[in-house]
């Protein structure tokens, strides 16, 4: 074999095995549960490729990166196999009292070419965004709340914080949810003395609620007696105005009669003067002429009485006398 034919098998060896490259590199899959990022002498593209078949310029001027779609979960505070805190952390609260947390960080890749040029590490980056939230968010809150009912509050300030941070470092990540699982205090003799404090703060707002529900109670029933009072003094301001009216009606008829017949009238407002004064008395009224005037009763309707003759009453006034002496 010639010279010649040695380097003309070599030369279509070299074709064949660049075909072969190119061939190979041409064309990639991606699965359902990736995303993939074609970068361009390096320089990755704009566009998210979908699952299927694709082809592209073979290496090495267009490569792939595949990504994959999943979430993610960034655990703070959970034991690993050997018992020990994985991830530990520990911080302050607003009033000086330490205490361990355990938190859970849901999170997905959004934005592949960012993810993977935006930043040399965005998983440590996002590590370290969620233990200052947590820590800034612990060190303005009090132990109670971090203990007790806060911890909701705690842990949706501390969502808002570190999707604030992720949004601003640009790290091609979303932050989905965080998860509170655990506020803790550090041994067991802080854990009793805490209880103790709870449960004295228990007590004492037992203790107020009781006297709360003691004084709305007697508050009731004092706004129920004073709108009693109101509405009996109310019946009375009716009666009395409807009592002084009728007064009034009954002062302008008799004043009407008074015009008309004022002798009559003023006789008769004195024999009823009289009857109401002295009720059981037996009152004979004179004219001015020493005679009886016609007898008028002043007795009870039910009380019969003998009419006396003027002349008669006289004569026997007279024969009483003589008797007399």
């Amino acid at each position: 074999m010639t010279l010649k034919q040695i380097y003309m098998y070599m030369g279509l060896l070299v074709g064949i095995i660049l075909l072969g490259v190119v061939a190979i590199t041409s064309w990639y899959t991606v699965d359902e549960s990736e995303q993939a990022v074609i970068l361009t002498f390096g320089e990755a593209e704009e566009s998210i490729t979908q699952p299927g078949l694709h082809f592209k310029m073979p290496w090495p001027v267009q490569s792939v990166e595949k990504l994959s779609k999943e979430t993610f979960s960034l655990d703070f505070g959970f034991s690993d196999e050997d018992g020990e805190k994985a991830n530990e952390v520990k911080m302050i609260t607003g009033d000086d009292y330490i205490v361990m947390a355990d938190l859970v960080v849901q999170w997905k890749i959004t934005e592949p070419n960012k993810y993977l040029f935006n930043a040399t590490n965005p998983e440590h980056i996002l590590n370290n965004a969620t233990s200052a939230s947590l820590r800034g968010v612990i060190g303005s809150s009090e132990i109670d709340e971090a203990l007790t009912n806060g911890k909701a509050d705690i842990e949706n300030r501390v969502r808002e914080n570190l999707i604030g941070l992720i949004e601003t470092y640009d790290i091609g990540i979303s932050v989905l949810d965080v998860k509170l699982q655990e506020v803790d205090l550090p041994n067991e003799d802080v854990r009793k003395a805490f209880t103790k404090v709870t449960d004295a703060k228990e007590t004492k707002n037992t203790k107020q609620n009781e006297a709360e529900k003691y004084k709305n109670q007697q508050t009731e029933e004092a706004l129920g007696e004073k709108d009693a009072i109101i509405s009996r003094a109310e019946g009375d301001k009716v009666e009395r105005i409807e009592k002084a009216k009728g007064d009034v009606a009954q002062f302008n008829a008799l004043y009407s009669e008074y015009e008309q017949n004022k002798e009559v009238t003023r006789d008769r407002l004195i024999i009823e003067t009289l009857e109401d004064v002295l009720p059981q008395a037996k009152i004979y009224i004179m004219n001015d002429d020493g005679n009886t005037m016609k007898y008028l009763p002043l007795d009870p309707a039910n009380t019969k009485k003998e009419v006396v003759p003027p002349k008669e009453e006289q004569n026997q006034a007279e024969e009483g006398e003589s008797s007399n002496e």
